[in-house]
């Protein structure tokens, strides 16, 4: 079946339009029945690879961005953002990796008790949120992330983030005692001073 060239300037005019991000839903329900969602996408996609914007799926929604290549010209137009603390990196990680996971499931990872100031700025930077309570005594919070940590991340799914022999292969697992990420792999964090 081949794509409506109607149905692909439709879509294309919604994408190039929206404020938001589109899901396949949403850009159905303005084509018309007949028009084949994923075959218009994925033509969209092919068309923009090599120009100065790029179709892009991120969060399971589509929307344009500047090519990765061209990102230099609007390095006067980015928001100067704050680096995290080596705590806030290592909370976040295990968030991603454990969700959904409680404050003490965090702490129990991280070796060390965690400030408040922590779960704030991940809190702020809307890359966590609460995910419900555990059924069990004291009724905890759990905490997972975000769509706004999978766009800020470039990843579709949460099912994307590098596994531990990924991480390993690219240098960012030391496999030693005061690795990062041990308690992904083999042996445990190093507990450290707590960073606000």
């Amino acid at each position: 079946m081949s794509v409506n060239p109607e149905h692909t300037r439709m879509a294309e005019a919604l994408l190039f339009a929206a404020k938001e991000p589109l899901d396949e839903i949403s850009i159905a329900a303005r084509l018309p029945d007949d028009a084949d969602i994923p075959a218009i996408l994925e033509l969209l996609e092919k068309t923009y690879e090599h120009r100065g914007i790029n179709l892009s799926k991120l969060a399971g929604k589509w929307f344009f961005l500047t090519a990765p290549d061209l990102s230099w010209l609007l390095q006067d137009e980015r928001e100067a953002n704050r680096k995290l603390s080596r705590a806030a990196l290592e909370t976040l990680a295990i968030i991603a990796y454990h969700q959904p996971v409680t404050r003490t499931e965090i702490e129990e990872v991280r070796g060390v008790g965690l400030s408040r100031g922590i779960m704030d700025v991940l809190f702020d930077a809307g890359w966590i949120r609460p995910r419900g309570r555990r059924r069990t005594p004291g009724r905890p919070v759990t905490y997972g992330t975000t769509e706004e940590f999978l766009i800020h991340f470039g990843l579709d799914d949460v099912r994307d983030l590098p596994g531990f022999d990924e991480m390993k292969a690219s240098g960012l697992l030391n496999t030693e005692p005061s690795g990062l990420f041990e308690s992904f792999g083999e042996g445990a964090l190093d507990p450290e001073e707590e960073e606000d």
